[in-house]
């Protein structure tokens, strides 16, 4: 935090402009050393949130023309001095500005450090900062606006909530159990189980909502799987757009899993081609089955596709036994030709069935209705505070979990020591999981996982 940081915020790639960010006590200063104002004023003189035009000036050379934007703390992004230097985006002419602004004092920023410099100044708590990776690596609108109000503090306030309820029924207890000689006026144990248990339920409601959040900011872990030669390959490449898998009429053609993220509408698929499911003497083939079957167990959601034109086969069956209990759809492919399938059986088996020609069909409108409904995207609230990662579902599960024990202690006549105990438990997790509480390593990996230059 003593160094003035510095760092190309904008994409490896040419374009119209490129921006190299600069943050700390010196920010300014070291900006002025490498930009020259056409009207020949200095940086230090401008107010924050004001802009110059001038020159990149390098080895006392005039290397590009540029904006220099200046933001002064604490009303900055990192709530540190922010200068932001804006050239024309030829990757050599940034890399360039970027080197003389080192040259001038600053160091190469880590990944992820502007955001954290605005953790640690209190610009935003730890669930605003992760969210600002979502939203960058954010593929569909959906996820966007989910990440965006994540931003926003839809998560901080719902968990801020919670806790302003348990710190005030911890600091009850714990005074009335310090001080017992005290006039202080005993709790009700109703008002103390009610606040306690709205707080469990609470964090449960999050919870609940935990895996369609994920499908819907992440993208839908989706495996196609079927027996060889259905289309499983044909329909990879229809929903990605290109020709991602190779389609012949061989059967064992796919062999490994074929993977691709791939937008329908406002869902981001995260697919998986798999190897065509059946008993084979092949040793590669054979493991491509087996994986198979591991990455429909893992998936989120399964695409089980079957041939409309041949009877089915005791590999169809198989798979068909293997989607119950899960989020699955029958995908019945190559209805232009002629039916011999028992198509009875397949749908009475599924709850989404839909029937297409994936060689011919250009429309996928069917298919993401019927995944919308199945994983309750067409219900998603993208306002409503969401889980982002495991770290925050761990933290909240513990919490919930530590509500429940003090509201059974408190049912069952536990001393309220014992249940003040386990609710400062679930203050301590909440308080982590929005970094209030939260230790150096944690910090530290989670923003080693963000780009350089956020």
């Amino acid at each position: 935090m003593e160094k003035t940081i510095a760092a190309v915020a904008t994409g490896n790639a040419a374009g119209g402009i490129g921006v190299i960010r600069i943050s700390g006590e010196k920010a300014i200063e070291i900006a002025d050393k490498v930009f020259k104002a056409a009207d020949g004023s200095s940086l230090l003189n401008l107010d924050g949130y004001r802009a110059k035009f001038g020159n990149i000036v390098s080895d006392g050379r005039m290397l590009d023309n540029a904006v220099a934007l200046v933001f002064r703390a604490p009303k900055s992004y990192t709530g540190e001095n922010v200068c932001e230097l804006s050239v024309h985006g030829g990757l050599f002419i940034v890399e360039k500005t970027l080197e003389a602004v080192l040259n001038a004092g600053a160091v190469p920023a880590e990944p992820g450090e502007f955001t954290k410099r605005a953790f640690l100044n209190g610009k935003m708590d730890l669930t605003q900062a992760e969210s600002v990776a979502d939203l960058i690596s954010a593929q569909g609108e959906t996820s966007v606006q989910a990440s965006f109000n994540a931003l926003q503090g839809s998560l901080s306030n719902k968990i801020n909530g919670i806790l302003e309820s348990l710190m005030d029924c911890s600091a009850n207890l714990a005074a009335w159990v310090d001080y017992p000689d005290e006039e202080i006026p005993d709790m009700d144990d109703t008002a103390l189980v009610e606040t306690i248990i709205h707080a469990a339920r609470e964090l449960k409601s999050l919870l609940v909502n935990y895996d369609s959040g994920q499908a819907m900011v992440q993208g839908i872990d989706t495996a196609i799987v079927g027996r060889p030669n259905v289309g499983k390959s044909t329909l990879m490449n229809l929903l990605a757009g290109k020709d991602k898998s190779i389609v012949t009429n061989i059967e064992g053609t796919t062999r490994d899993i074929v993977e691709e993220s791939v937008r329908l509408g406002s869902l981001v698929l995260r697919l998986s081609d798999t190897a065509g499911l059946r008993n084979t003497r092949d040793a590669v083939e054979s493991i491509g089955v087996e994986r198979a079957y591991a990455k429909l167990d893992e998936a989120m959601l399964v695409l089980a596709v079957f041939d409309s034109n041949r009877p089915l086969i005791k590999e169809d069956l198989k798979l068909i036994e293997h989607c119950r209990g899960k989020r699955a759809i029958a995908v019945i492919n190559k209805i232009d030709l002629t039916q011999r399938a028992d198509l009875e059986v397949i749908t009475s088996a599924f709850d989404k069935c839909i029937f297409i020609s994936a060689k011919k069909s250009k429309s996928t409108k069917e298919l993401e209705e019927a995944i919308k409904e199945l994983v309750g995207a067409a219900e998603f609230d993208t306002s409503a505070p969401i889980l982002a990662n495991q770290r925050q579902k761990v933290c909240c599960t513990n919490a919930m979990n530590y509500c429940f024990e003090a509201h059974t202690c408190l049912i069952a006549g536990v001393t309220r020591d014992a249940v003040n105990v386990l609710v400062d438990s679930a203050i301590d997790e909440l308080l982590s999981l929005t970094g209030r509480k939260a230790n150096i390593e944690i910090v530290n990996n989670i923003f080693s996982r963000f780009c350089v230059g956020k």
